[in-house]
């Protein structure tokens, strides 16, 4: 069961928030499906699940929306300067402790955004009695495991099975 949340915030270049709640004066663009199958390329789902990975059409791109809306939160970054959506953030609560999934589209990799949007949402965490935010990284993401530990995030014992390592971070 999701516990309500809202989890907008800002940073120096972003704006952050669930994609149901947007406005049409934070994101004109207001295409979901579009956004999703724009970020969802097959370099940014290279490390991800098997079954996220491939070409994303605009009724797999739907699918993957409702399966989102039905296990967790999805958030949307929106760059402020050119109000494009260029990210998502998918949340799972479970007891006041989150787990943290993060892609960017290909265009908003190596500026910092991964960074900035993490670091905001660990500063939003600290402010919303959040008690710990998880996050996994597939072995072979470097950029991603950099991101969690200038964040803050330290890595947990590795599973010796699984291609995925676990990072969390203590908010409060």
């Amino acid at each position: 069961m999701r516990n309500k949340r809202n989890y907008r915030f800002t940073t120096t270049r972003l704006l952050v928030d669930e994609w149901q709640s947007l406005s049409e004066s934070d994101w004109p663009l207001q295409d979901i499906s579009a956004t999703v199958r724009a970020t969802l390329s097959a370099t940014v789902t290279q490390s991800l699940p098997p079954h996220w990975q491939g070409p994303y059409d605009d009724a797999r791109a739907r699918q993957w929306i409702e399966d989102r809306n039905a296990e967790g939160t999805t958030l949307l970054a929106i760059d402020t300067a050119n109000r494009a959506a260029i990210g998502m953030i998918i949340l799972f609560e479970e007891n006041g402790h989150l787990r943290l999934g993060y892609m960017l589209r290909e265009s908003a990799w190596g500026v910092g955004y991964a960074s900035e949007l993490i670091a905001g949402f660990v500063a939003w965490c600290r402010r919303h009695d959040v008690l710990s935010v998880t996050g996994g990284v597939e072995h072979t993401n470097v950029a991603s495991r950099r991101v969690l530990e200038k964040c803050g995030f330290t890595a947990l014992a590795k599973a010796q099975a699984s291609s995925e390592q676990l990072f969390r971070i203590e908010t409060q």
